[in-house]
């Protein structure tokens, strides 16, 4: 019919892939129109709140997340964004309906992640790295922050994780963030409180401390640098330089001291250290 030959690509591969060892559109053309089945699939069935229970699939909806995760994966589409796409879809397409756009696009969006979870374990993926990305640093209010929006980048934070671990670094970092971590639970839920406070400079007493505390200033900022231009292995090079601090802290500084204003402070420093290292990843949920 004289037609471009993205046309009949796209007629033919727009419903691919249909299951796991099913090809992947590779087209341009193709790769749009069957995003955007699958996701107009999706959201219409949330929009009428016509969701997958327990085994229970009928409308194939997790193929069709499965599917968006693999087209986007296998294209290496890291520019594409599921909540303003997903938010602006449901506005205007659907809205003629009763329902929240926003609150359906954050509830697609996890429903996509976890297939993404399942994906990135299927090949291999430790899932406690999957999940220390998928929940470190991401704020559910917020919709600006784009590697934890980006299917393609949280792959790429885990498999850059997973080098990181692999080092006496990483694993020597990992045990002092999961020490932390520890210590926080326990004092925080016998305090019954939060230690999210800023830290007091002039409450900072011994030289290990006060060390960390400039550390963290300075490798947070440098990971979130790194992690914006999207360079995760620079992101976990900026973490590894916290090792020497983070070590001679615990070593010299006792956490829980008499003095309750020091107490409080240090474990402030603790929660510092926790909110640093979300940066790039939740350590709490790294095993080992």
């Amino acid at each position: 019919q004289g037609e471009d030959a993205s046309v009949a690509i796209a007629i033919e591969d727009h419903y691919r892939p249909q299951g796991p060892s099913d090809r992947v559109p590779t087209d341009p053309v193709a790769i749009a129109v069957a995003l955007a089945d699958k996701l107009d699939t999706l959201i219409g069935f949330w929009a009428i709140d016509e969701k997958p229970t327990g085994s229970k699939d009928p409308y194939a909806l997790r193929r069709a997340a499965l599917g968006v995760v693999r087209i986007l994966l296998d294209n290496g589409l890291n520019r594409f964004q599921l909540l303003p796409i997903t938010q602006d879809h449901a506005e205007r397409r659907f809205s003629g309906l009763v329902f929240d756009p926003k609150g359906i696009s954050y509830d697609l969006r996890l429903f996509i992640i976890e297939r993404l979870r399942g994906a990135l374990k299927d090949q291999g993926a430790r899932h406690d790295l999957v999940d220390a990305v998928v929940e470190g640093g991401w704020n559910p209010k917020e919709t600006g922050n784009v590697t934890q929006d980006n299917l393609v980048l949280i792959h790429r934070r885990v498999e850059a994780l997973a080098r990181f671990l692999e080092t006496d670094d990483g694993r020597n970092l990992l045990a002092g963030c999961k020490r932390a971590a520890n210590i926080l639970r326990i004092e925080e839920k016998k305090d019954g409180v939060a230690y999210a406070q800023r830290v007091d400079p002039a409450l900072l007493m011994q030289g290990e401390e006060k060390a960390l505390a400039t550390a963290l200033d300075a490798a947070e900022a440098q990971a979130r640098t790194a992690v914006a231009a999207e360079d995760f292995e620079g992101a976990m090079r900026a973490l590894a330089a916290l090792r020497p601090a983070v070590d001679a802290f615990f070593e010299q500084v006792t956490v829980n001291a008499d003095d309750a204003a020091l107490r409080a402070n240090r474990l402030r420093l603790l929660a510092r250290m926790r909110e640093a290292t979300r940066t790039v990843a939740d350590f709490a949920r790294i095993e080992g």
